[in-house]
């Protein structure tokens, strides 16, 4: 695992995050059926199946099963089209890498907020 994934993975637990690490996508949804997550981050950029195909998979289930699960894209593209591509798939937020850590916390605190309103 790259050394920025171990250090925001740090940085999460230590705001106090359980964190769910998954080498791809197919861990990932198993890992989803397993334990449902308050949120879920995600790269893009993942090995066989990219992050765009997981949210779509993760979108298609139904809502008990993590369809509606609050998520933030991380990706090595920042461009307007990537973000828009991001949020188009059925991601909530886009972050570019590298990831600024507080920024990411941030970003999971407000999405858990919003969730949480509605």
């Amino acid at each position: 695992m790259p050394y920025q994934h171990l250090y925001n993975i740090s940085v999460l637990e230590e705001a106090g995050a359980r964190v769910i690490k998954a080498s791809c996508a197919s861990i990932a949804l198993a890992a989803l059926m397993q334990s449902l997550p308050d949120v879920l981050v995600s790269d893009i950029g993942m090995p066989d199946v990219d992050g765009y195909m997981l949210i779509q998979n993760i979108r298609a289930l139904p809502k008990e099963q993590g369809g509606q699960i609050p998520a933030i894209a991380l990706s090595a593209y920042a461009g307007d089209s990537n973000h828009q591509q991001a949020l188009s798939a059925g991601f909530q937020k886009h972050i570019s890498k590298p990831v600024d850590p507080e920024k990411l916390v941030l970003a999971i605190i407000e999405l858990l907020q919003h969730n949480n309103q509605r």
